[in-house]
């Protein structure tokens, strides 16, 4: 008798670790049961993915979703109905709200809020201060707990490590991966005169490219003195490369689709504030250096860092506006659109976008097209020629960077342990967010 499932994926092509072809998926019970050539009968309810392909369920492991807080920009419910129409079926989202989270308590709250209200599934980072880092060997177990945060340059919120003996003794606390913004406070405030009152253009000439490699250079010192796993987030300038390349056992590294499309000056004399976020945007030397970290294979992560404020909270003057743009729900067409201009393979998006958090940070049963694994997918279509609009944008701040840029490549669908939460621009189910499981705290 022919096996049955409650869902088949039909006449798609499936790209997981073992290539890319044409494939149907079976679910079972919200997880994946069977990768093959399925009749129709087989299963209770069949999509139809022609022309279409099927990708491990994307995870944007870098998001602000600003509840509690600032909900007037963003939060969870907004920030997961942003996520799922751009095809991300879970997000790793960051402790500078407020209150901050830093202890079991706000944690909580924040899983609390989450569940059932999210579209997507979800896990969120605990912060690491001098304060907390005796409690985070505990805090880091807990359930939903993406991990520990530092952030050892200042940016939106009040958290703040800068110095080598805090980072120190948080690193010597825990087990896990640690996250990481990586400027160099002492130098950020004593170039400060660098900013131009009213020119968001100044705004690297500030954080400027030294700021970072510095602290990289520093952290990577802590990493390798404690023996301990970091993930150095949104690597922006040409200079940190050979570091991170040197030290490749410690040290995994994230990439944004900013750093990756945006270039001064250009994209100062165009958007202005808009695209003023922390690490900066820099020139076209910065963002070719940053290609070619993702192609020589050093960068392992493709994240957002989706960090929206509203467009009156965008129009202060410079410096007085504040640093971060939305971007979760537009990470997938953005880089499909790198992919369709040969910048980088599908393959290796998908190692980016679902197999590096596997394996960075051990997501249990997630960031894989493989049977026993949650049936998470992202539907797109490659062929699609689509124009990004702020009208699109689910996030409650209502716009993005990239209004009127013009895309090939688009997400047709976001599937979530077998169930189907977007199709074709359509949110069409009730949010069933869970906390993202992981293998390092079962």
């Amino acid at each position: 008798m022919p096996e049955t499932f409650d869902l088949i994926l039909k006449c798609g092509t499936v790209v997981n670790q073992d290539g890319t072809g044409g494939r149907d998926v079976g679910v079972r019970d919200g997880r994946i049961a069977g990768l093959g050539d399925f009749a129709a009968a087989q299963a209770g309810e069949i999509i139809d993915c022609t022309g279409l392909h099927i990708l491990p369920g994307i995870i944007d492991t870098q998001v602000h979703l600003r509840e509690p807080g600032g909900e007037h920009k963003e939060d969870l419910e907004t920030g997961g109905r942003a996520a799922v129409m751009g095809g991300i079926t879970g997000v790793f989202e960051m402790p500078n709200t407020n209150p901050l989270t830093i202890s079991a308590e706000t944690h909580a709250d924040k899983v609390a809020r989450a569940r059932n209200r999210m579209q997507c599934d979800f896990a969120f980072y605990i912060g690491g201060t001098r304060d907390n880092a005796g409690e985070l060997a505990e805090l880091e177990r807990l359930e939903g707990c993406a991990g520990v945060k530092v952030f050892m340059g200042s940016s939106t919120g009040s958290l703040l490590v800068e110095d080598d003996g805090g980072v120190e003794r948080i690193l010597s606390a825990i087990s896990r991966r640690a996250a990481f913004h990586s400027e160099d406070e002492y130098r950020l405030e004593a170039r400060k005169g660098e900013q131009v009152s009213g020119d968001p253009a100044s705004h690297p000439v500030w954080r400027d490219p030294e700021a970072a490699r510095l602290c990289t250079e520093r952290l990577i010192g802590i990493a390798r003195k404690t023996g301990k796993r970091i993930h150095v987030l949104h690597i922006s300038t040409a200079e940190e490369w050979p570091l991170l390349a040197a030290n490749k056992d410690l040290v995994s590294v994230e990439v944004t689709p900013n750093h990756l499309t945006l270039a001064a000056p250009e994209a100062y004399q165009r958007l202005g504030t808009l695209v003023q976020m922390n690490p900066p945007v820099r020139g076209i030397r910065h963002r070719d250096a940053i290609w070619h970290g993702v192609t020589s294979g050093v960068a392992d992560i493709i994240g957002s860092d989706h960090a929206p404020h509203t467009l009156e909270e965008k129009a202060k003057p410079y410096p007085q506006s504040p640093s971060g743009m939305p971007g979760v729900q537009t990470l997938v067409p953005v880089m499909l659109d790198h992919i369709n201009a040969g910048r980088l393979s599908l393959e290796r998006f998908v190692d980016m976008t679902g197999h590096a958090a596997n394996r960075l940070f051990q997501t249990a049963r997630k960031g894989r097209i493989a049977v026993g694994y949650d049936a998470d997918f992202t539907v797109v279509d490659l062929k699609a020629k689509r124009t990004i609009s702020n009208d699109w944008i689910e996030s409650r701040c209502g716009w993005t960077p990239y209004d009127g840029k013009a895309v090939t490549g688009w997400p047709r669908g976001t599937i979530i342990r077998g169930r189907r939460v977007m199709w074709d621009d359509e949110i069409t189910g009730p949010a069933g967010g869970q906390p993202i499981g992981f293998s390092e705290t079962v």
